[in-house]
């Protein structure tokens, strides 16, 4: 295999020389655009069928929810489906959806309920739709060029923000609803036109390939174990709760506080995405001068700075440059947490690990919105938003303590541990299976190397143990045995790919209590069914 240099290219933009990016980004970004206008007219309509906040804010929480129930079952297909299939079946559901919206709204039939119901089945093919998205990056550019990939897609889902909204506020007024949903559709055609036309390289055949529930397990047992994921996942949860408050009202504060019509809040909808477009040219220069704790703190009181501001009903002019603050603070705290979150995860995982953080992310927003909405239903828009206001700038300083983690770590797989012995093959759903590592250490060195198992113990589960443990020999108290379990002969192999170089000078540095000439010895054992097994253990 040959191995491309891990050095940055010196272009922001030099994917786009790649024509199967270029092609589907460009794709994207007009799929995106069209995506922000169905959710104006979604937005909009839906304060022309009810003057309820918490209506619209359902609105608001039916795009996310989805989102936050499907996103890791949506991981874990992204890995084991072929994602180009997969992209294209999306889409296809995508343009169903606005379809039915089109044809409802030019029948005069739409509802509040079909609305909420519409907009539920497209956030599923959101749900469905980033996972499988951020996996194929990595398939279309070389590894230099990966970290700006990944910044040109942000910068591209922006461009679609600045422009989507505003178009489609405009295409409302001019043209009606069922107009700008049916310009959706075409978005979607156009998407799928550039799938059709990428002939994506299948993947190998893998006898290790992962089913789905055992990839969804595998993903879990490493959420559950991995501390700095967390902490990210922490640090997000609070800041979008607070932060949704905004984007759950909205709408009302266009329409009810400043007094505009549908293509006044798609302008604001459009200052966003500008000023998140402003807000990520600027970033690497404050990545520069801040770490990522002084970056989340500054966007969080900036973003409550903007919510106390709009609750006192400012001129439009000054709503608009508010909104454009709150694009550039928007964009980067969400920069900062996914880029910590891809920091932390290593290949084997990523999708599934980013996936749980995208749900903590819509979820977060999800029921922010819905908390937000009631809230104002019971005591107004304006004494929402300084509430909201006030907790995110409470919070942002209390946790700014809760470092985010440094996210500095070699993740790549380091394949340094040896084939295990066995006298004949093994079937690869055979298990459970226990793995015993045996050491030899002084009685004067055990606490310090017990100190550094039990930093191994993470990282054992992290890649694959659902059960671990340390145990000494009663007649020889040097004799220390490390064990753990796995659930198959399958997922240890696995686990032997998983290991990374990071987690290789962990094994290192245990190795050096080890005062035994010859290295520690590892025993694999699978169970055995006995004819006296009833089953109740």
């Amino acid at each position: 295999m040959e191995t491309i240099p891990n050095k940055p290219s010196g272009s922001a933009f030099s994917p786009l020389k790649r024509p199967v990016f270029a092609v589907l980004w460009a794709a994207t970004v007009l799929g995106n655009t069209g995506s922000f206008m169905r959710d104006v007219a979604s937005s909009w309509l839906v304060t022309d069928l009810s003057a309820s906040p918490a209506a619209v804010a359902m609105v608001q929480a039916a795009g996310t929810l989805p989102i936050f129930l499907l996103a890791i079952p949506a991981g874990v297909l992204s890995d084991i489906l072929d994602r180009r299939k997969l992209l294209i079946a999306i889409q296809l559901m995508l343009a169903l959806v606005s379809g039915a919206l089109m044809v409802l709204s030019h029948a005069g039939l739409l509802t509040v309920g079909s609305l909420i119901a519409l907009t539920f089945a497209g956030g599923i093919g959101a749900a469905l739709m980033g996972p499988t998205w951020q996996s194929i990056v990595p398939e279309l550019v070389p590894r230099p060029d990966l970290k700006n990939a990944v910044a040109l897609n942000s910068l591209g889902i922006n461009i679609a923000r600045s422009i989507g909204p505003a178009a489609g506020g405009l295409l409302l007024v001019a043209f009606g609803a069922a107009f700008t949903y049916g310009v959706d559709v075409v978005s979607y055609v156009i998407v799928i036109a550039a799938l059709l036309w990428w002939r994506r390289v299948p993947d190998a055949d893998d006898a290790l390939s992962e089913h789905f529930l055992g990839a969804f397990r595998a993903g879990l047992r490493y959420t559950r174990a991995s501390r700095p994921l967390h902490i990210v996942l922490y640090r997000a949860v609070v800041f979008f709760a607070f932060a949704s408050a905004v984007w759950a009202l909205l709408p009302l504060v266009a329409r009810n506080l400043l007094g505009g019509d549908a293509s006044f809040y798609g302008i604001l909808l459009g200052a966003v995405g500008v000023g998140a477009i402003a807000g990520a040219l600027v970033l690497p220069r404050l990545r520069q001068r801040f770490d990522a704790d002084a970056l989340l703190l500054g966007a969080s009181l900036a973003t409550a700075s903007v919510m106390a501001m709009l609750s006192f009903a400012p001129p439009k002019w000054a709503a608009i440059l508010a909104l454009l603050l709150l694009g550039m603070a928007w964009i980067v705290a969400l920069t900062t947490l996914n880029g910590v979150a891809q920091a932390i995860l290593p290949n084997w995982v990523r999708g599934r690990g980013l996936a749980v953080y995208l749900t903590v992310f819509n979820g977060a927003m999800a029921g922010g919105s819905l908390g937000w909405g009631i809230v104002a239903q019971q005591f107004g828009i304006p004494a929402t938003l300084v509430v909201g206001a006030v907790g995110l700038a409470i919070v942002a300083v209390a946790l700014h303590t809760v470092k985010l983690p440094a996210g500095e770590e070699d993740l790549v797989a380091s394949n340094h541990w040896p084939e295990p012995l066995t006298a004949e093959p093994v079937a690869h759903d055979r298990g459970p299976v226990l793995i015993l590592v045996e050491y030899r250490v002084a009685k004067k060195d055990r606490m310090d190397f017990l100190a550094v198992l039990g930093r191994m113990a993470g990282e054992r589960r992290r890649d694959g143990a659902y059960k671990w443990g340390v145990t000494e020999d009663a007649a020889d108290p040097e004799r220390i045995v490390e064990w753990f379990m796995v659930e198959s002969w399958a997922e240890h192999l696995r686990q032997h790919k998983r290991v990374s170089r990071a987690d290789a000078d962990l094994q290192s540095q245990a190795l050096k209590y080890h005062i035994d000439p010859e290295p520690p010895r590892v025993g694999h054992y699978l169970a055995l069914e006995t004819s006296g097994s009833n089953g109740n253990g």
